[in-house]
């Protein structure tokens, strides 16, 4: 029986199970560290992006129908359309 040490068998076994627990370590922290980068850059693209204003909702179609339809009146009030021209637009209108 050998009793000076592990021998070489031991220290090759010890050798092993070191590097396997550094190169664990290692990936584990590479991993972390392309998480990280990743969730930087979709950051940075995000503050990139033009802020889009929010669209202005539509007027009610019968709100701009009358609106539409006052204007029609007042023009023919002011002698700028005729009674047949008032009339051919208002249908137009109501129409659709």
């Amino acid at each position: 029986m050998n009793r000076r040490g592990p021998g070489l068998i031991g220290a090759a076994a010890r050798t092993a199970v070191i590097a396997g627990t550094a190169s664990a370590v290692t990936g584990r922290v590479q991993q972390h560290q392309q998480n990280k980068f990743a969730e930087q850059e979709a950051e940075q693209y995000a503050a990139q992006q033009p802020v889009q204003p929010a669209p202005q909702p539509a007027a009610p179609p019968g709100e701009d129908m009358i609106g539409q339809l006052e204007r029609l009146a007042a023009l023919k009030q002011q002698g700028i359309l005729t009674e047949a021209e008032f009339e051919a637009q208002k249908a137009r209108l109501l129409a659709g």
